[in-house]
This record gives structure tokens, sequence and C-alpha cells, in this order.
């Protein structure tokens, strides 16, 4: 097949430190030039891919301080996408909302998957554009009826994260994430001092989160208890959460994935999470962690995850959340939207599938 990919271009694929979609996109995109697919990647121009690269810019926006309107290049960057559509089999956004007008113009079909949450805003125009094809990466996502051609989770190669048997000594808890209030850094630190563990903290803060760091987080960051690493590359956040007792995932809103999850899991530790969005199915509750209703059932169940089998949480990983097991949904979600091409009507007539 010739696939366009189209990847966000706030962050390089694949991102050198935090980027869940964009790591998302890498693994995809190179695995399908791996499979023989002829693949064209829209990203910005640092971009690492065994693709074909298309960029409209030199650099991932977050970079450079004198881009002040992110719209204006995401717009170029669709206007070559879709100016080329008839080049291509199909179009794979990453992108949101923002193909979905150009997406309809075109008799080249897009997928969309939906990496983010749904918005009071955002649901309008996905709601307007529902006849288009989208792919949920989860079904607790799914909270407006729109036009699925599956739930395909997200994917990594477990071999990047090296298994370690044993957490470091003196043991401690991690938290990887974006230091913002639905992430719940805040929690993390509070479920550290009520259960009296250290907690190490890594993650990147936004410019529209920095108040928030300042005022809820920074205050409790003392370098002994509560040690905060910075915004770490992927060696260092592998060595984060394999060296940790257990990861705590204390999220305040639906989440979509949760890409920390699987990674923590695939180095053996295993995570402690509120029970919101995702979380009950990227978890095995019990087996690779604990589905929680409460921050303070989180601190209680410590010592019950510290006797998990670490073994038995990079099982987990290499058997539900393998890079070749999220290609193969969305190959064969691809060759299904090829097959059930939107008739005169503007109807699309497809099998869901699952994976």
């Amino acid at each position: 097949m010739k696939i366009a990919q189209v990847a966000p271009l706030w962050e390089r694929v694949p991102p050198p430190t935090y980027g869940g979609i964009e790591l998302v996109v890498s693994h995809l995109t190179d695995e399908l030039v791996l499979r023989g697919h002829e693949v064209t990647l829209f990203a910005s121009s640092d971009s690492q891919t065994l693709a074909n690269l298309e960029a409209v810019y030199p650099q991932a926006l977050r970079l450079d301080p004198n881009v002040k309107e992110y719209a204006v290049y995401e717009m170029l960057e669709l206007s070559q996408v879709y100016q080329r559509s008839q080049e291509f089999d199909i179009i794979h956004s990453h992108v949101g909302i923002s193909a979905l007008s150009l997406a309809s113009l075109v008799p080249t079909p897009t997928v969309h998957t939906l990496h983010g949450s749904f918005t009071k805003e955002n649901r309008k125009a996905f709601s307007h554009h529902k006849k288009q094809p989208y792919v949920s990466i989860s079904d607790a996502q799914r909270q407006i009826d729109l036009n699925y051609f599956g739930t395909v989770y997200n994917g990594i190669k477990p071999e990047d994260y090296p298994f370690k048997q044993q957490p470091q000594e003196p043991e401690y808890l991690a938290f990887l994430g974006r230091f913002s209030p639905e992430k719940g850094p805040q929690h993390a630190i509070a479920i550290a001092k009520q259960s009296g563990w250290r907690l190490k903290m890594a993650g990147k803060i936004d410019v529209v989160d920095s108040k928030f760091f300042e005022q809820e987080i920074a205050p409790h960051i003392d370098g002994q208890q509560i040690e905060y690493l910075g915004e770490v590359n992927h060696a260092e956040k592998a060595e984060l959460l394999g060296n940790a007792a257990i990861t705590l995932f204390p999220i305040t809103w639906q989440e979509p994935f949760g890409l920390v999850m699987i990674e923590s899991m695939a180095t053996g530790t295993p995570v402690i999470a509120m029970n919101l969005g995702s979380v009950p199915e990227v978890i095995a509750h019990g087996e690779t962690g604990f589905v929680c209703q409460t921050y303070k059932q989180m601190a209680d169940l410590i010592p019950k995850a510290l006797k998990l089998n670490r073994y038995a949480c990079r099982k987990h990983v290499e058997k539900n959340f393998s890079v070749a097991q999220m290609v193969n949904g969305y190959e064969a979600v691809y060759e299904q939207i090829i097959k059930d091409r939107i008739d005169l009507n503007g109807h699309i007539h497809a099998a869901k599938i699952q994976f």
C-alpha cells in the first residue's frame, strides 16, 4: 500500500524526550516500511524515519521560540498532504480535528487515530464529520458516536526497555508524565508522603502548566524524598522506570491510553493507577498492578504491589502492546477502509474491527 502518515509538528518523530503520539507514529511508520509498504511521513524536518520524509519546517516547532502561530504550519502541512492525496491509497492522520475538513474533499480515504480526549468544543467538529473513518486507542475513549473501524492499542518495542528483575536500592516510587493537573503529579507527591516512600519524578512542563508546577509541585521538591529529574531522554526514562519499585499513574482525567503504563510494565515495574479512561484496559488488575478508586487506595496498595511478579508485567506488554500487534491492527484497518470506499451517498459500509 501507498500510505501517508501525518504527524503533529510540535515534536519531532520520534521524540528525543517526552512525546507519546510521536513515538507511536515513529514505530508505526518504520514497521510499515519494513513490511514493504511505500510510506511517506509528513513531519518536522528533524524527524528520523525509514519512510520518505516530507516537511514544511526545519525542526520541531516547540524548539523554535519564533513560532507564534502553530496553526499556520499545520495548515501548510495538511495542504501539502491533500494536494498530493492522489499519490496515496490511504492517508493516516494523527493531528485530530485539523484534517477533518480537507479529508472530506478528496477521494483518497483518511483514517483518523484519536490520540486525545473529547472536549465540549471539538465534539462538534467530530460529530459533523462522524462518517469519516476513525480508530480509537482504547474502548474507553469512545465517548461520542463516530464511525469507528477498530480499537488499536498503542504499541512499543519491549526490547527498547531493559527488563529489571529487581528494583534499585534504596527503593523508590516513580512518576513520569507531563506536569499538568490531569496527569496528577500533585497526587503522586501526596501518595509518597502518605506512605513514607521516596518519589522520583520526570517529565516536561508546558508553558500553560508552569504556574501549576510552581505552586503545586516545586514547593515539595526537596531532592531527598521528592526528587525532580527534569525532562528525561529514552535511556533515562527506561532507567527511571526499570529501577523503580512501583510506577504511580494518579490521573484525574479520562486517559485515552497512557503510554507510560506499558513502558513501565515492559521494564518489569508494576503500575498503581486510578480507575479512569483506559486504565482497566491496560493494567491486569492484581497481576501487573492495581486499578484504584481513590488516591488513598493507591497508597494503601503499595505493599501488595511490591509482591507482584515483575516478569508477568513484561510478558503482559509483549503479549498485548507490541509494535507488531499495533501494526497488524492498522494494516487490517487500512485494508478494510480501502475495500469499503465511500459510496455515492457518502455512507461507509464497513465491518468493525477489534484488536
